[in-house]
């Protein structure tokens, strides 16, 4: 059947699906086109083997399974069995107890698929915290771990430590403020799993992409007193923590795992859809065989309405009942494939998550690819939403790091062209309608090297994970700098720490949204890891213990996240037309190494990698905002002339310079048509007056 997600006028069938408590009974209802039967199967509240009761749900019209029964109320451990056809694209099993898809607690036995649903009553004082509404230009994301965050941190109670509680201690708080970030985007928080291949070799799903269940929070990442208290606990913990971070301004995104689920393929553990209604949730061929454009195994079919729905009303629930500030589409592209499995941006569940009333005020982000064909569509998300920016990431990595590297044994490669239309929000990625704010720029993320291992590996060492090392990506854009790994050589590391800045620097600079990974700000590493999602250590961890060196570094990216807050001609909303009057915009003008204005033959002339680059703010209202940011991107240090053609300048006041070992405090002014001596591959920002 074809995807709608929105329901019509009047109501749909699958309007309500779960459990909703009423008149001191619960109703519950199922979505199974294809089940001959289902039956709720109750637990005792402290043996989730002992079967209490039974009860059969009757078939009603459009697909759904409903019972209401006194045996539903706050707290009831229950599951399904279901039952129906057997032949291609069917696994029923009348045996299997199975997960509510739309169950808002777990309780987990002793066995590896031992989990139960939990009934859950709604409800937390919010008081008068609201949704802290960041706009979109002011947004600077910090993506993180949950666990890893607070492990080792000194100033979260220990009770704390790796907990939702503990991600909204003061000392994290504190933290989070002092860095200038405005949200905190959490790898998976949804209930998962960890694989059996994974468990076999000992060892976890770190990461968290394996959902089990998309409306329960991961019971793990409570503290010991919540677990011990049970769902109904543990969901209060996760809204306290969201509570507290709104309080400090601080918004929460979640990166949301909906392209696949921990059922992984055939064979694999059967604990909700697959037993539900195989052939409904999940994309087939005709004889069943899945189509896997996600590479786990299998991949949830939204072109059916159900599927799609599922989704939708999973968002709704964590924006409203969990007050969730937006989302973070892990593989995207795999949810808006139609029923011929091709990706389509004007699909309906695409348009539904941008349009749904209880989703309006939510920052939708997508990773813009899966594994499939025609998966990559980095640009080709439709309006509202962002995208991870990947061309960003490589470009700026090429800049900085490949660049380099190939000129010290020949030549640099490319000019500086490409790189400047990244600084400048990417326009030949997103469309004026879309505009720069589409762009969500990362040098890093979670997945792939650190920071600092970018700047200090020149390939992958992730012997760790048991795969001798074919895990993670091979192509990195990363360069060592003259030695693989640790060293003492102080050169080595000097211009290590240099280029760290100056990513850093591009990043926070940039038009478009930035994106630190948690640790980049102070150069943590996974000792050349890329790929530490089986890695629940103090790999993975943050270590907050941290050396002169990291302090400096991580003051550098408060400097810059502030100078961006206050400097609007960093973060256009929309990009310029030439001879328009656009508001929200950036006018921008480029100048070579001699103040001159930028020649057309220049951008793509692989011996010019130096360019002075000059934004001024468009405001609706008020006065217009001026900067100038020179970029050098070679070894060799040079003289770089001030333009001293720019209308109404008077001077430049110096802001930030990835040169300086630790940010200096002292604003120099200089006139215009001033020579200065810039240091090799580095940067240097300027308010214009």
């Amino acid at each position: 059947m074809p995807a709608t997600t929105t329901p019509p006028p009047g109501g749909s069938a699958l309007d309500d699906l779960g459990v909703r408590l009423h008149d001191g009974v619960g109703t519950l209802r199922v979505w199974s086109q294809n089940a001959s039967s289902i039956e709720l199967v109750v637990f005792d509240a402290d043996d989730l083997d002992w079967e209490t009761a039974q009860a059969p749900l009757e078939r009603r019209p459009g697909g759904v399974w409903e019972v209401t029964t006194d045996l539903l109320q706050p707290g009831t451990r229950y599951a399904l069995r279901v039952d129906g056809p057997h032949g291609p694209g069917h696994v029923f099993n009348s045996e299997t107890l199975l997960l509510d898809p739309y169950g808002r607690g777990l309780a987990q036995g002793d066995g590896y698929e031992e989990w139960r649903s939990v009934v859950i009553e709604d409800g937390f004082d919010w008081g008068d915290v609201r949704k802290p509404g960041i706009p979109m230009d002011r947004t600077v994301i910090y993506e993180g771990h949950v666990k890893g965050l607070t492990k080792r941190h000194p100033g979260v109670t220990p009770a704390l430590h790796g907990t939702y509680a503990g991600l909204a201690h003061p000392a994290m708080i504190d933290y989070f403020k002092s860095l200038g970030v405005t949200a905190v985007e959490l790898l998976p928080v949804h209930a998962f799993m960890t694989e059996p291949r994974l468990l076999d070799r000992g060892l976890t799903n770190y990461w968290g992409y394996n959902t089990l269940n998309f409306f329960t929070p991961h019971h793990a990442y409570a503290s010991e007193s919540a677990r011990k208290g049970g769902p109904e606990t543990v969901l209060s913990e996760f809204k306290g923590m969201v509570k507290l971070l709104h309080q400090a301004g601080i918004e929460v995104i979640l990166d949301v795992v909906y392209n696949h689920t921990s059922e992984e393929g055939i064979g694999g553990p059967r604990s909700s859809l697959r037993g539900i209604d195989n052939a409904s949730y999940y994309r087939q061929q005709p004889d069943g065989t899945y189509i896997d454009t996600t590479g786990v195994g299998n991949t949830l079919n939204t072109a059916t309405d159900a599927a799609a729905r599922l989704v939708l009303d999973s968002l709704r629930y964590w924006a409203t009942e969990m007050q969730i500030d937006g989302f973070r589409f892990d593989l995207a592209t795999a949810l808006a494939r139609n029923a011929e499995h091709e990706y389509d941006r004007e699909h309906p569940l695409l348009t539904a998550i941008r349009e749904d009333p209880a989703l309006q005020d939510v920052k939708i982000i997508a990773e813009p690819w899966d594994i499939g064909m025609g998966g990559w569509q980095t640009g080709n998300f439709p309006d509202g939403w962002s995208e991870w920016n990947d061309r960003y990431r490589d470009r700026a990595r090429n800049f900085w790091l490949s660049d380099i590297d190939y000129a010290r044994r020949a030549s640099a490669p490319v000019g500086i062209g490409g790189f400047a239309n990244r600084l400048a929000g990417s326009a030949n990625t997103y469309s004026d309608e879309r505009g720069p704010l589409a762009s969500i720029n990362f040098v890093t993320a979670h997945d792939g090297f650190t920071l600092h291992d970018l700047v200090a590996y020149d390939v992958k060492h992730n012997e760790a994970n048991g795969e001798d090392n074919r895990d993670g990506a091979d192509m990195n854009r990363s360069f060592n700098h003259g030695i693989e790994g640790p060293t003492d050589d102080p050169g080595i590391l000097a211009q290590r720490r240099k280029a760290m800045r100056n990513l850093m620097g591009t990043l926070l600079l940039s038009a478009g949204i930035p994106m630190i990974t948690a640790g980049d700000e102070f150069g943590r590493t996974q000792r050349g890891n890329n790929n530490a999602y089986c890695q629940d250590s103090a790999l993975s961890w943050l270590n907050w213990e941290h050396e002169d060196w990291q302090k400096d570094l991580t003051a550098h990216v408060a400097l810059l996240t502030r100078l961006r807050a206050e400097n609007p001609a960093l973060r256009p909303s929309r990009f310029a037309v030439l001879g328009e009057h656009v508001p929200d915009s950036s006018v921008m003008d480029w100048f070579d190494q001699n103040g001159d204005t930028m020649e057309v033959e220049q951008w793509n002339d692989s011996r010019n990698r130096t360019l002075q680059y000059v934004a001024a703010s468009v405001p609706e209202n008020g006065a217009s905002n001026r900067i100038l940011l020179i970029v050098h991107g070679t070894e060799a240090p040079i003289d770089v002339r001030l333009p001293d053609s720019i209308e109404g300048a008077t001077a430049f006041v110096e802001l930030w310079s990835s040169a300086d070992e630790s940010p200096s405090s002292e604003q120099k002014r200089h006139a215009p048509g001033e020579v200065l001596p810039i240091p090799g591959t580095s940067m240097r920002l300027f308010r214009v007056e």
